[in-house]
């Protein structure tokens, strides 16, 4: 990733202050109601929000967003610890609240190696397991998982993050073990345990060329052995100076033209410089926090909501060019406060990266792609 420089001029300033101006009428809309005839608008959901803990969230999802993305519960480590416990506790919560609301609710994931308990990979002893139990494993808890919630959720993120940017199987236990069966396996479980919930692929760094043509190649796989996918989710963990617009357009029509349905997952801008080139979107990473890397602790200047504002500006342009390929777009986040970018990759960082603030007030970003569809 490029290293982000900017320089702000006097002309900046007016400009967000008109937008402040403006943002009293603006915020009054609908996000949901303004892109009706677009896409999907959604948000992920955490515990507290579908617990009822944080009220203010939920007034914001229920006027904002039409579908809902389960950030964590529905992960095999909180919804499957134990090989013989399962807590749908959460999990019911969170479909219940997005049945009354009539949204468009997604499970998130069903198979990934992070987030996934260590018995998964290991027999009594210890010792890694072969390739029957663990694919026995695999369809014991998809038939679980999905089947209880059969009728009710309508989409999953069925395997996550399985290819590297180079375009190679990321070498994780299930591929080691299984191999790219795996993710056939999966798909094919999935359909099996709800033959009409919307299955998709989902990762990150979707606009490297050689994921992008691995993730296609293997669409055009499972389609040639008649295993159902029916989506792919480019997760939106972006930032101010990346994706190249260019390259995230070649990737939308890359994936269109394999006859699915395209989805932006996960998005946020996040305005903080990254330790590294290479971060990504991997979690495992997480680096010292020092004042360089938390520029803005004290609020984000309104120099750089201009910057993020253009930022959502530009991208959305490109997502409403491409509306009759692209069926969803799902924040990774209802409001600054709870992204998990404030603690990755350096933990404690106070972050912006999504259209509320945490004060739950819709910020100047939210306003530019309002009038993207509202009119200017």
């Amino acid at each position: 990733m490029k290293k982000f420089i900017c320089y702000f001029s006097i002309f900046s300033i007016l400009i967000i202050s008109c937008q402040t101006k403006q943002q009293i009428q603006i915020s009054e809309v609908s996000l949901k109601e303004v892109y009706k005839n677009v896409f999907m608008i959604g948000t992920a959901l955490n515990f507290n929000q579908i617990a009822g803990k944080d009220s203010k969230s939920m007034a914001l999802v229920q006027r904002h967003f039409n579908t809902i993305t389960a950030e964590n519960i529905l992960k095999w480590g909180i919804v499957h610890p134990e090989e013989d416990l399962y807590n749908f506790e959460q999990a019911d919560a969170f479909v219940s609240l997005g049945e009354q609301n009539k949204m468009f609710i997604i499970g998130h994931t069903l198979v990934w190696h992070h987030q996934t308990p260590s018995w998964v990979f290991k027999d009594k002893n210890g010792q890694a397991v072969d390739r029957e139990t663990l694919l026995q494993r695999m369809k014991e808890h998809i038939f679980t998982v999905v089947g209880r919630y059969k009728g009710k959720i309508n989409g999953w993120d069925v395997v996550n993050e399985a290819i590297d940017e180079q375009g190679d199987y990321r070498k994780t236990r299930w591929f080691e073990t299984i191999g790219v069966e795996y993710i056939e396996k999966a798909f094919q479980w999935a359909h099996e345990a709800d033959p009409d919930a919307e299955l998709y692929y989902n990762d990150y760094n979707m606009w490297y060329k050689g994921k992008r043509e691995a993730v296609v190649k293997l669409v055009y796989y499972l389609q040639s052995k008649d295993i159902p996918i029916h989506g792919i989710g480019l997760q939106g963990h972006w930032g101010l100076d990346y994706p190249p617009l260019n390259e995230l357009e070649e990737s939308i029509k890359a994936y269109a033209e394999t006859g699915v349905k395209v989805m932006i997952t996960e998005l946020e801008i996040n305005v903080l410089p990254f330790p590294s080139t290479d971060a990504g979107a991997d979690i495992t990473q997480n680096y010292e926090l020092n004042k360089k890397l938390n520029p803005y602790e004290d609020g984000l200047p309104d120099s750089m909501q201009v910057v993020l504002s253009k930022r959502y500006r530009d991208l959305f342009i490109l997502l409403i060019k491409y509306k009759d390929k692209i069926s969803r777009i799902t924040f990774w986040g209802v409001h600054d406060g709870v992204s998990w970018t404030n603690n990755w990759p350096v933990r404690g960082r106070t972050n912006y990266p999504l259209l509320f603030d945490r004060n739950y007030q819709p910020k100047p970003a939210f306003n530019e792609i309002i009038k993207l569809v509202k009119g200017k």
